[in-house]
């Protein structure tokens, strides 16, 4: 087993990356560690940056990420302050801002960022095309899932089990694109 620590708060993220990574031979271990989130334009600006800093206090081997729920009718709101917008204003608040309107198209955006020994620091990132609900459904998931109808799909996250969502989220995607990418530098190590 190789070990990658993910650095999240979120027990919910640290879920979808142990069960996408745990098969593929990676021991994922938990490490909350404070990183300060710059503001930014985009989420990989955000990555990079708690990329740096980790590096710089001497870490090695681990995986974050950022994520963001961008809506088409609020010109991206909240994207990279999507966090901040959950706790601030949660689900129920977001669905008020978009009251009256007809535009509910929206996506969730992840960018992957690491920095491994022998291999080095790189990126990868997803989108999730779908649609704002008019009102939560399902307790699975976290953060905006329950208002989020994946493109295709007539449940939300917050309705379907870890798999089924993983298979199609902006997380699962970009931990796929990881892994390959993942799986590609360490192939080049070993030669």
């Amino acid at each position: 087993m190789i070990p990658l620590d993910i650095i999240t708060s979120n027990p919910g993220k640290l879920r979808e990356f142990e069960a996408a990574l745990r098969p593929l031979g990676f021991e994922v271990r938990h490490r909350p560690e404070e990183v300060d989130e710059i503001q930014a334009d985009t989420l990989e600006e955000v990555v990079l940056a708690c990329l740096t800093e980790l590096r710089e206090r001497k870490l090695t081997n681990f995986v974050l990420d950022d994520s963001g729920l961008f809506i088409d009718a609020l010109k991206g709101f909240p994207g990279v302050y999507s966090a901040y917008a959950l706790r601030t204003l949660g689900c129920d608040g977001v669905l008020r801002l978009l009251e009256g309107q007809e535009d509910r198209r929206a996506h969730f955006e992840c960018c992957i960022g690491c920095s491994l020994e022998r291999i080095g620091s790189f990126t990868a990132q997803a989108r999730c095309d779908g649609i704002i609900a008019q009102s939560p459904s399902g307790s699975r998931g976290f953060g905006f899932d329950p208002i989020f109808y994946p493109e295709g799909r007539t449940i939300t996250f917050g309705e379907m089990g870890l798999e089924e969502k993983n298979e199609i989220s902006h997380r699962g995607r970009a931990i796929k694109s990881f892994v390959l990418q993942l799986q590609k530098r360490m192939g080049s190590v070993r030669q």
